[in-house]
């Protein structure tokens, strides 16, 4: 990996939904689907599902700091889910939904626990944001079926009714932050 990248672990709720998002931002040079945070060694999507690994649904976003900052990314991390539910996100229920940071740093760590603090303080939600703040330890990279799903299922029902919503409302949000190509579909 080049010297000048940096990698965030971030989980909320799907995945398909955080990579669809992440993959569109300026400065964001990868992201990866797949599983952190558990206890089994290279689990499966099957068995992640089955609630007995430890595992959430995360993505790895590769990104220049010189672009966009770790706090950008967990701004816009923030943003496009709900950080108060535990274990859930929307329909999706279970332990492999929530909403997790995991820190690659002590920097990133202490950057963590700001951005948290200021959306807390702001009263950004009407409950306290249940965000799981732990170290890195592994990730996984989910099966290749799963790597850019939305782009490639765009009209999958999931895709339509939960990820392509969630893709617009951040567009419109975010629309000067995202990759030039995208900018003007």
């Amino acid at each position: 990996m080049d010297q000048n990248l940096e990698v965030a672990t971030l989980g909320g709720g799907c995945f398909w939904c955080l990579e669809a998002v992440y993959d569109e931002l300026k400065g964001v040079t990868s992201v990866v689907s797949g599983y952190s945070g558990g206890h089994v060694v290279n689990p499966t999507y099957e068995e992640v599902c089955g609630k007995q690994t430890g595992h959430a649904e995360v993505v790895q976003v590769t990104f220049d700091p010189s672009v966009i900052s770790y706090r950008e990314i967990l701004e816009i991390f923030f943003t496009i889910h709900d950080p108060t539910t535990l274990n859930r996100q929307g329909n999706d229920v279970g332990p492999q939904y929530r909403s997790a940071i995991f820190y690659h740093s002590p920097e990133q760590k202490a950057v963590a626990q700001g951005v948290m603090e200021a959306f807390a303080q702001a009263r950004v939600w009407d409950n306290p944001i249940v965000t799981e703040l732990a170290a890195f330890d592994t990730f996984y990279s989910a099966e290749d079926y799963h790597q850019k799903y939305f782009k490639r299922n765009p009209d999958q029902p999931y895709c339509a009714w939960v990820v392509g919503p969630k893709v617009a409302k951040f567009r419109k949000q975010y629309f000067g932050r995202l990759k030039k190509n995208l900018a003007v579909g």
